[in-house]
């Protein structure tokens, strides 16, 4: 199999979309998979000497900085493909190296395949351009139906889709490496590391952006009774364009950390007595997989793609998205009940064990591999 991947946003942005086509190239690299990629310019020499990944100059994207619009040259991405002769297109974003792919696949024939990954109509409601939704899901429909397959992450993202009138959705959820997230990566130097002399770790990882439900954040930090204020210290690992605003209103038990990965970040998770996780806009909701894969119970909204990954009562607990007085009686219970904070915890261990990336993306090489075989029948019926 051959495989032309195109996206807007890729290593070394952070996101959870560029983290998961990350992950999905290592592991057709393993497969000795061949794929050709797409995707913004990064700023950086990385894989400079890589010629299966062609970047295009960019510019940041006023709702999201973090993602990069390309300015695709197309006359190489046409002889690129034609080169390569890719026998499926995967399109990850729907914008200009996206409309790329969409226009070449077209043109020449070549079965495509794309992937949804985030809730554009949520977002617009938290930048204030609720006006312009109809117009985003009519491009949305328009951008999405010459597809085979279009891949979603959660049963919620599947239902709010075929609600719009989309057809042929298809689950791709997110796995995680439990090798590195593990509860073996609880480390005793994180409290001397950030000074933390409070009896619990709470903890927050997210990009600082308005859809991430940071008010509501920020008001349970303030309203926890002072009694467990005075015992708990809040660690917000993450970077973003509302770190700003969201620093300069905290009660004085919050630490920043900045931007983690790897094996420091795994540490924070395995360190944490709980990960609290408010945003109502995920369709899946990475942080909180690799926080079960770690041991620590996961206190979410009851909204979005978090609802397939939290079982609620088992491996945590979900609330509704801007009630903080339900968080704050979530944080009281498992703070104060340790048997059932532990089994929760176990239960989110022994979930995140059957989420492996190689069962995952093994999957979606079958259904790549059954989009290719239908369009061969199809071209010799």
């Amino acid at each position: 199999m051959k495989l032309a991947l195109f996206t807007d946003t890729y290593f070394p942005q952070v996101n959870g979309v560029s983290r998961t086509l990350g992950k999905l190239t290592s592991y057709m690299d393993k497969q000795q998979v061949e794929y050709m990629l797409f995707a913004p310019d990064c700023q950086t020499e990385e894989d400079l000497f890589s010629s299966n990944i062609h970047r295009f100059a960019s510019m940041k994207f006023f709702l999201y900085p973090e993602c990069r619009i390309a300015l695709p040259k197309l006359n190489m991405i046409r002889k690129q493909l034609r080169g390569f002769s890719p026998d499926l297109l995967h399109i990850a974003t729907p914008f200009n190296i996206g409309l790329s792919g969409l226009h070449y696949g077209k043109k020449l024939n070549i079965p495509m395949v794309a992937s949804y990954h985030t809730n554009f109509e949520d977002y617009l409601e938290h930048y204030r351009l609720d006006l312009l939704s109809p117009f985003v899901w009519k491009y949305m429909m328009w951008f999405h139906q010459p597809f085979s397959s279009i891949f979603v992450p959660s049963t919620e993202t599947r239902n709010r889709l075929s609600s719009q009138g989309f057809e042929n959705l298809h689950l791709w959820r997110r796995g995680v490496d439990c090798d590195l997230y593990s509860p073996r990566r609880n480390n005793a130097s994180i409290r001397e590391r950030y000074q933390i002399k409070e009896k619990y770790i709470l903890l927050f990882v997210s990009r600082l952006a308005p859809e991430k439900n940071l008010g509501t954040l920020q008001k349970i930090m303030w309203k926890l009774p002072k009694e467990m204020k005075r015992e708990i210290r809040w660690l917000v690992v993450g970077d973003g364009p509302a770190m700003p605003h969201f620093q300069e209103n905290l009660p004085s038990n919050v630490t920043f950390t900045g931007y983690k990965q790897g094996v420091e970040l795994a540490e924070l998770y395995a360190t944490a007595d709980l990960f609290l996780f408010p945003s109502a806009t995920e369709t899946f909701g990475n942080v909180a997989l690799e926080s079960l894969a770690s041991g620590t119970p996961v206190i979410a909204a009851n909204a979005g793609g978090l609802t397939d990954v939290i079982s609620n009562q088992r491996n945590g607990l979900l609330c509704s998205p801007y009630d903080e007085g339900e968080y704050i009686q979530a944080i009281r219970r498992l703070l104060l009940d340790q048997t059932e904070r532990k089994m929760m915890g176990y239960e989110g261990r022994r979930y995140a064990l059957t989420q492996s990336w190689d069962a995952i993306f093994g999957k979606l090489i079958e259904d790549y591999e059954t989009t290719i075989g239908q369009k061969k029948i199809a071209q010799y019926a």
